[in-house]
């Protein structure tokens, strides 16, 4: 396992709750002697839906709604059983969303 490195991208709405996964998952890594990189904070999406609130004529009055992604990324590098069982009993917010890749 000293040769290979994990990835973890977390994906979600809210981006206090991202900040703080992502530094659990630093923290956990890091106890169990691993290296870690990042948290790395890629782009935001941002969606934005405009709908009309007249339903027959005013084509001026519209609402914008927009959803904002936040994503982040991180590698552990060098792990060991102890990381992984450490990140495997890991529990997360409910709002994030995980994935993991062993390279």
């Amino acid at each position: 396992m000293t040769n290979q490195k994990i990835r973890i991208r977390l994906k979600s709405f809210d981006h206090k709750l991202i900040d703080a996964s992502a530094k659990e998952i630093v923290e956990t890594a890091k106890r169990s002697g691993a290296q870690v990189k990042g948290p790395i904070p890629l782009p935001v999406q941002k969606e934005i839906h405009t709908i009309l609130i007249s339903p027959h004529v005013n084509k001026d009055a519209r609402d914008q709604y927009e959803i904002r992604t936040y994503k982040r990324l991180m590698d552990i590098i060098k792990p060991n059983e102890k990381t992984i069982d450490a990140l495997t009993k890991l529990d997360l917010a409910a709002g994030v969303d995980v994935k993991i890749e062993l390279d």
